[in-house]
């Protein structure tokens, strides 16, 4: 519990409908997995003085807080406890400034990421960031886990994207780092230390993002293999018959295609579902028929040559849609096969046939009659691995968290082989923080350690999350 003169401290600073309890939290901060917080307030700031503010008070009296963006982490990024503030970005959603000339996009943290590339979009121009999440997550979210998406190919992760922060540190000092300029090496680049921090070491509010011209073609396809090798020797020729058009470039493996797919779900299956492997491909370009042209030319070569079996390309922008639905519809596993576990790994492209085995092996031992399904990023590295251990969805208790611990063990366990990462895209939080020295050093964790206690001496904020 917050005792009452905080509350009334914290009304003061953002005005009483601005400060939630009980069972509004509840309603407010439920996360994109349906976890409820523990947390007994929240509130919702309009600007950056008063996150000062409200952190200068908190710094004061030891008081933990967990900021919140959009609620769409996987890893428990925003879990709360009993005793930790959620202070929520929502309310500072203003879009500020749009450079044309300089393609630059100055925002609050609280923008979701769909508008801001609807407002990009507007100026003729593209902020390249995307995701299933897009209408919900938010850009101070994105900031804080280095968000990745479908285009990392092209454009990079958010790291790449973001040219300057305004962030809040622990004890409510601005710091304003924020910068429109593609080169700035004025001494150290201080909104890297934000930029996939999970707001462990301040509390980012604003944000100058590099935004790109507007493609004039979108041009996407559908294709089927014979096998994951065929598919990246694929990704070879597409890659370099393109000339820096290829996008987005996303593998689905057979298991994930068929529930995605299913008769239980709205989506089409563009293709039969008999395959080995399936590719989804995605290039931006400048002229649309030219383009067009290009990658139905380089898919028919691939047909020629044998990499591609089947394949369909997007005649429209419905077909697009129908073409990345099942992509995007992840949760259909869990809909269908139950309590499932989602895990979000990278590793070298050449290690994902043998690494996925190892993992479909040891999870048909530990859970018999249960899945793995799998989808990802490839030309990345990244690859998204599902286990469902044939439990009952919503069932807790014991059971569950066994059933966990063992799903991770079988992800993770093969990775620290082949110098992999445990977390790609969605940060640490903290389901992963018992995994970290799989893929930092004790050295790496002893300087992440020493910032944090530069930054935030009394640790109160996210307390708990990357390590403990």
């Amino acid at each position: 519990m917050l005792d009452s003169g905080l509350l009334a401290d914290l009304r003061a600073i953002v005005g009483a409908d601005a400060v939630l309890t009980g069972e509004r939290v509840r309603e407010c901060a439920t996360d994109v997995q349906g976890h409820a917080p523990g947390a007994p307030a929240l509130v919702r700031p309009h600007s950056t003085a008063e996150v000062s503010a409200i952190l200068r008070l908190c710094h004061a009296r030891g008081q933990a807080v967990v900021p919140h963006g959009g609620r769409t982490n996987l890893v428990e990024g925003t879990a709360t406890t009993g005793s930790e503030l959620i202070v929520s970005l929502e309310r500072m959603n203003r879009i500020e400034h749009v450079d044309t000339v300089g393609r630059t996009m100055r925002v609050e943290a609280g923008v979701i990421l769909q508008r801001a590339q609807e407002e990009a979009d507007r100026h003729d121009l593209m902020f390249p960031l995307d995701l299933g999440a897009r209408g919900s997550c938010t850009i101070g979210g994105n900031v804080s886990t280095n968000a990745g998406g479908v285009r990392v190919l092209k454009f990079g992760m958010m790291r790449s994207l973001v040219l300057g922060v305004e962030a809040v540190l622990a004890d409510g000092t601005v710091l304003d780092s924020l910068n429109r300029m593609l080169k700035n090496n004025a001494g150290y680049d201080l909104k890297q230390l934000f930029i996939g921090s999970e707001g462990t070491l301040g509390i980012v509010t604003r944000a100058d993002l590099r935004l790109y011209p507007k493609p004039r073609s979108i041009a996407t396809a559908f294709v089927a293999c014979r096998d994951f090798g065929a598919l990246v020797a694929l990704l070879g020729h597409l890659d370099a018959r393109l000339a820096g058009q290829l996008a987005a470039f996303e593998a689905l493996w057979p298991e994930f295609y068929e529930v995605t797919t299913s008769a239980r779900t709205s989506n089409t299956a563009v293709l039969p579902r008999h395959y080995g492997m399936y590719g989804l491909i995605e290039t931006l370009g400048a002229e649309p028929e030219a383009d067009q042209t290009r990658l139905e030319q380089a898919l028919a070569e691939a047909l020629d040559g044998g990499l591609v079996v089947d394949a369909v390309v997007a005649k429209s922008e419905s077909e697009r849609r129908a073409i990345w639905a099942p992509r995007e519809d992840v949760w259909q596993a869990q809909e269908q096969y139950g309590l499932t576990f989602n895990f979000d790994v990278s590793l070298a492209v050449g290690d994902m046939t043998v690494y996925l085995e190892q993992v479909r092996r040891r999870a048909a031992e530990a859970f018999p009659g249960g899945r793995v399904f799998a989808f990802g990023h490839i030309a990345d590295g990244n690859l998204h691995v599902i286990v469902a251990p044939g439990m009952e969805r919503g069932k807790g208790g014991e059971a569950a968290e066994r059933a966990r611990a063992t799903a991770e063990r079988l992800v993770y366990e093969p990775l620290r082989e082949i110098d992999g990462s445990i977390a790609a895209e969605h940060g640490i939080g903290l389901e992963r923080r018992a995994w970290l020295d799989y893929s930092r050093t004790p050295e790496e964790i002893a300087a992440m350690r020493a910032l944090k206690a530069a930054l935030d001496p009394k640790r109160i904020l996210n307390p708990g999350k990357v390590f403990e």
